[in-house]
């Protein structure tokens, strides 16, 4: 084995208790033509194939959403002024809903964010701690942007991220592939979702 072996792509395996974090399948990101939006299609199939196992083995699914309060969307920092279309993301409007296409059960818990790390300005990591969580199983859009920084938060606050490589996706192809060959090598393990599926079932 060589040296950069090694070093880069070390496995963090899978914890004693999972949580299935549902990053973002809201309305705004899932719907074409809408601003921020991409066909997420096989995205959501995908993460309803994880949250279907995760609920057979008793593993908790949680959901995120971005959501502004303001109509200026001041609330939103500056990252309203890097990036244009967050009107569709005002609490309140139908942007901020999951995809209807999603496996929710009523009782998941929807978690509202305001920037890329589901962790960032949330008590996620507070959430996760209380419950016994060490391991966050990530779903959901888009990989270089909110997945990259949700992972990367996670392995900071002491959480194993594992990522469903057929479970995200990004509007742009060259940015998702170069973000999964990231997070694997540094912060998370990229799992084919059918690996991830397999773990799910010996719990």
């Amino acid at each position: 084995m060589s040296g950069a072996q090694e070093i880069w792509g070390r496995r963090l395996g899978f914890g004693r208790a999972p949580l299935v974090l549902v990053v973002d399948l809201a309305r705004a990101f899932t719907e074409p033509p809408r601003p921020l939006a991409s066909d997420a299609t096989t995205v959501i199939a995908a993460s309803n194939r994880l949250i279907g196992a995760a609920r057979d083995a008793g593993i908790p699914v949680l959901f995120t959403t971005v959501g502004y309060e303001r109509d200026d969307l001041g609330d939103a920092g500056l990252w309203a002024r890097k990036i244009g279309g967050q009107s569709d993301l005002r609490l309140g409007s139908d942007g901020v809903e999951i995809d209807p296409r999603m496996d929710r059960d009523p009782a998941d818990s929807v978690l509202v964010k305001k920037y890329a790390s589901c962790f960032f300005g949330t008590d996620l990591s507070s959430r996760l701690t209380s419950g016994g969580i060490d391991t966050v199983i990530i779903c959901g859009l888009t990989t270089s942007g909110c997945i990259r920084a949700t992972a990367v938060d996670a392995i900071q606050h002491g959480f194993r991220p594992i990522i469903a490589r057929e479970a995200v996706g990004d509007r742009w192809p060259k940015a998702h592939d170069q973000a999964l060959s990231d997070l694997d090598a540094k912060y998370a393990d990229v799992m084919d979702l059918e690996a991830v599926l397999r773990e799910i079932s010996r719990r």
